[in-house]
């Protein structure tokens, strides 16, 4: 467990990141979700007028992700709607994505609005992760500097509101190996994003 001093340098993340600054804080419009049809199943995502709060992998079934994706936020009702121009380009993006045609996303807005601080910047330095590549906790933690916290970066990414758009997938433990995922399906769902990004070691058999 980090102690107070390294979670301290963590909530202030002095260094800079690979992502560069962690965005502001914003807050404006209400809620909005859709569901939509992916290669790996039925998949939803949740937006506000700053961009994207919430996406969902496929549950063990529509209803169950309908009924996760529309829960409150902060006390605020969020309803299914038609995807709006920039939701129904994120979701092509995201079907591609899923099909097989890397993307690495980053163009799709999200609205990080009441997310803590240092959970911001290791979400920032999680979407800087290339379709195919993968970085430690170790890392991360190094990246958004604070040396040592790698179980502080672990608790951060199980909070993440938006895997896939920010792929927390792409964290691995410092052996490589899969220990944890808390989107469904949990580390099977885990190795099959990255199977889909050929990300070596996963998929298809290395020859060394």
């Amino acid at each position: 467990m980090p102690d107070a001093t390294r979670l301290a340098a963590a909530a202030e993340f002095p260094a800079a990141t690979a992502a560069g600054p962690v965005p502001e804080t914003v807050t404006s419009g209400r809620g909005a979700a859709a569901l939509f049809d992916t290669a790996i199943g039925c998949c939803a995502i949740a937006w506000r007028a700053a961009g994207v709060i919430r996406f969902q992998l496929p549950e063990a079934s529509p209803a169950a992700a309908r009924a996760r994706i529309t829960r409150p936020r902060a006390g605020e009702e969020i309803h299914e709607e038609a995807p709006t121009a920039v939701i129904a380009e994120a979701i092509a993006g995201i079907r591609a994505h899923l099909a097989g045609e890397l993307d690495d996303l980053r163009w799709i807005p999200v609205d990080l609005s009441g997310i803590p601080e240092f959970h911001r910047a290791v979400y920032a330095v999680t979407r800087a992760i290339d379709p195919g590549r993968t970085l430690s906790y170790g890392q991360v933690a190094d990246r958004v500097g604070a040396p040592g916290a790698a179980q502080a970066v672990g608790q951060a990414l199980g909070r993440n509101p938006i895997p896939l758009i920010i792929p927390c997938h792409r964290v691995l433990a410092a052996d490589h190996a899969l220990h944890g995922f808390s989107a469904p399906g949990g580390i099977d769902t885990k190795q099959r994003l990255l199977t889909i990004e050929r990300t070596s070691g996963f998929g298809e058999p290395t020859l060394f």
